[in-house]
């Protein structure tokens, strides 16, 4: 979210990004918001200005009784009651004002950094840099949820008749497989000096309205009936979530955290649930990284967070390349995003496994999450997150490009004393 007092002065800037990011129907809010905010400005005024003149005029009371004028008193009352009921309109449309203001302005998108890329959708996502060469295999590599099956590492129909499509069982070596990801890296983070956490895996609407724009939220958010709680569909959420309403000392910046936890998805739109895969489901697990930091320091952890994922999946000799998300490829909130992509010999193209965002002051803004620094001004913090690693996709890519000629997965040697010593699945 904007400082509004930014939108009133800016008002073309903020126009621009809107054009940026493709959503010019929103650009009527931007004129809509600084009108509400200009009668809002002025009703405030005419209340402030009541408030002192019915104080003043309430001390004439007390001398007029004193004086033994009561009639006049009596009259006096009759002024401020009048006063009163009609500053107790002015603080209800005050208070409707405020809270159309605060809608519009949960919709009007971020400012996008400047090295951002224009471009409609994802179809213009820039490639950045490749890690690791690309390899196709002399073999035919089958598609990822065959290769499990012939572990008897998953069982979709089971999941399917319990729970529907967008669900599996994992069994076997291929589950312990799972974990072993989770595990190496969360003590991946650990060792590149971020606190272990485990979040709640629900939250509370402000939360969720803290941390999202109103149309991911209805895309993605599970709600958990007759109750103020969403499962979260990724523990960003929850974790940044963690600092609501904190004013932190600037000396305990940054706070970098890594979190577990399953994540829970409608996945609403365009791309649907596979019948048969993994990709794209409604439950999964994921290792997550946060960073609160001050705005100066940014984009400088930015650049360090992907650069974990890419040193992850490297490590595991898995080839990444990166993307830097264009304009039309942002959530509102966000000002720049780069997403990491592994190489899929079976399909002999990259496809996306994390993505890393540095949302400016936006979700601060929202959450009150602020900074409290050396000279004792407070300012908004930074946020940032990015996936460290998440499963089922991180499975696919792993299972394609450790698969042998024999039909067996070799284990990478960073993997091995997470999978009992064992080299290979056979």
């Amino acid at each position: 979210m904007l400082d509004l007092r930014f939108v009133r002065e800016n008002p073309e800037i903020v126009k621009q990004n809107i054009r940026n990011k493709f959503q010019d129907a929103k650009l009527p809010l931007v004129d809509e918001v600084i009108e509400l905010d200009e009668e809002n400005r002025k009703v405030k005024k005419e209340a402030d200005d009541l408030r002192a003149s019915r104080n003043k005029i309430s001390k004439q009371i007390g001398a007029l009784m004193g004086q033994g004028k009561k009639e006049e008193a009596e009259e006096v009352k009759k002024q401020v009651t009048a006063a009163s009921d009609h500053l107790a309109e002015l603080e209800e449309k005050e208070k409707d004002l405020e809270e159309r203001i605060k809608k519009i302005m949960m919709m009007i998108p971020n400012i996008i950094d400047p090295s951002v890329p224009i471009g409609k959708d994802d179809s213009e996502n820039v490639e950045v840099q490749k890690y690791g060469d690309p390899v196709v295999p002399d073999f035919e590599i089958p598609y990822h949820t065959e290769i499990m099956e012939k572990f008897n590492g998953i069982d979709l129909d089971s999941a399917r008749r319990v729970a529907g499509n967008g669900f599996y069982y994992l069994m076997g070596d291929i589950a312990r497989l799972h974990s072993a990801v989770i595990a190496y890296a969360r003590d991946f983070m650990i060792d590149r000096g971020f606190t272990y956490c485990v979040p709640p895996f629900m939250i509370r609407s402000d939360v969720v309205t803290g941390v999202m724009s109103f149309a991911e939220m209805d895309a993605m958010m599970y709600k958990i009936e007759g109750e103020d709680l969403y499962l979260i569909g990724t523990s960003e959420h929850s974790m940044i979530g963690k600092f609501i309403d904190q004013i932190i000392p600037e000396e305990e910046l940054p706070k970098t955290l890594t979190s577990y936890s399953p994540c829970f998805r409608k996945e609403k739109g365009a791309h649907g649930i596979e019948e048969r895969g993994v990709y794209r489901i409604h439950q999964f697990e994921k290792q997550e990284m946060i960073v609160v930091c001050k705005p100066e320091e940014s984009k400088m952890w930015f650049d360090k967070l992907w650069q974990n994922t890419v040193d992850l999946f490297r490590s595991m000799d898995i080839p990444v390349r990166t993307l830097e998300c264009c304009s039309g490829d942002l959530a509102d909130l966000k000002v720049k995003s780069v997403d990491v992509e592994a190489w899929s010999p079976r399909q002999k193209k990259y496809f996306e496994v994390g993505s890393c965002s540095n949302l400016g002051d936006a979700q601060a803004r929202r959450l009150r999450i602020r900074v409290n620094g050396p000279d004792g001004k407070k300012y908004f913090a930074h946020t940032l997150n990015n996936t460290v690693v998440a499963p089922p996709r991180m499975l696919i890519a792993f299972l394609e490009n450790n698969l042998q000629a024999d039909g067996s997965v070799r284990i990478p040697e960073v993997l091995r004393p997470y999978m009992g010593g064992k080299t290979e699945i056979k």
